[in-house]
C-alpha cells in the first residue's frame, strides 16, 4: 500500500508541477478581469449616459417643433398677430417643456403674406460638458380673405 500511496503523490506533484510550469509559460492573468472591469464599466456608463442624452435631444427637438407649429397656427390668422403667436408657442413650452428643452427662446416675425416662428434652446445635460442646441422653424402663409371674382362660364 505504501508504493501506491507513493506513486499517486508523485503524480499528483508532477502534475502540480506542469500547472506550475504552464502558468509560467502561459502568463500569470490573475486580477486581469479586474482591471478590465475597471476600464470598461466607465466606458460602458459613458455609452448609456451618450444614448440618454441624444434621446433627450430628440425629445427637445419635437417639443421645440411642436411649440413652433403652434405659434405659427396662432399667428397665421387674419385677426391675429406675431404676438399671438409667440404667446401660444410658449404656453406650449411651459406645458412640454419643463425637462428637455433648457433656456427657450421664441421669435416671430409676420410680414403681409407669411410667418416664421423659431424655437430655439438647449437640451438638459445629462453628460457634462456636452451642450447640444435645438433649433426648430415653422414657417407657412397668413390667411386672407379673397372675395369671389364672379361665377365661372
Amino acid at each position: 500500500m505504501t508504493t501506491a500511496g507513493t506513486d499517486m503523490g508523485r503524480e499528483a506533484s508532477a502534475g502540480s508541477g506542469l500547472r506550475q510550469r504552464l502558468r509560467q509559460v502561459m502568463g500569470d492573468d490573475r486580477g486581469s478581469a479586474t482591471a478590465e472591469l475597471a476600464v470598461a464599466t466607465p466606458l460602458l456608463l459613458l455609452m448609456v449616459m451618450l444614448i440618454v442624452q441624444f434621446a433627450l435631444w430628440s425629445h427637445a427637438s419635437h417639443v421645440a417643433q411642436a411649440a413652433a407649429a403652434q405659434g405659427l397656427g396662432a399667428a397665421r390668422t387674419v385677426a391675429s398677430t406675431g404676438a399671438d403667436g409667440t404667446r401660444e408657442a410658449r404656453n406650449l413650452l411651459a406645458q412640454l417643456a419643463g425637462g428637455p428643452l433648457a433656456d427657450p427662446l421664441v421669435d416671430t416675425t409676420r410680414d403681409a403674406t407669411s410667418v416664421t416662428v423659431t424655437v430655439s434652446g438647449t437640451v438638459t445635460p445629462v453628460v457634462p460638458f456636452l451642450v447640444l442646441p435645438v433649433r426648430a422653424v415653422a414657417v407657412g402663409p397668413v390667411e386672407r380673405f379673397t372675395p369671389d371674382k364672379g361665377p365661372v362660364a
